[in-house]
């Protein structure tokens, strides 16, 4: 191999590598952030603050209240057979709404195991 093709496909290599995180940024632009588990949300500031300041507490004492609730509800639920389904409404989902979420986020943030 001469000198000049050596060079040629280093030179090919090296701008075609140069090209990849501009690529990678673009198709993560339009699809979002390419990992079907997790959804990216940015959101702004002043989202974070009222999340953090007024909706993080409520859904703190909603959990709280729906584990009072559930065990006040326990006899019923379990001649009914839903202790699964009171569970996971009651405490389970303003639990995850509270802890897991992402601060300012709408969303879970997470989609893998409901």
């Amino acid at each position: 191999m001469t000198p000049f093709r050596i060079l040629a496909a280093t030179l090919a290599l090296l701008f075609g590598l140069q090209a990849m995180p501009a690529m990678a940024q673009a198709q993560a632009q339009t699809q979002g952030s390419g990992d079907p588990v997790y959804s990216i949300q940015n959101p702004p500031a002043f989202a974070m603050m009222g999340d953090l300041l007024i909706a993080r507490p409520f859904l703190i004492i909603a959990t709280v209240a729906g584990a009072g609730l559930f065990l006040v509800s326990l006899p019923f639920t379990a001649l009914g057979g839903g202790i699964g389904d009171a569970g996971k409404a009651l405490v389970v989902d303003p639990a995850k709404a509270a802890f897991v979420r992402c601060l300012g986020c709408t969303g879970e943030g997470f989609t893998k195991g409901d």
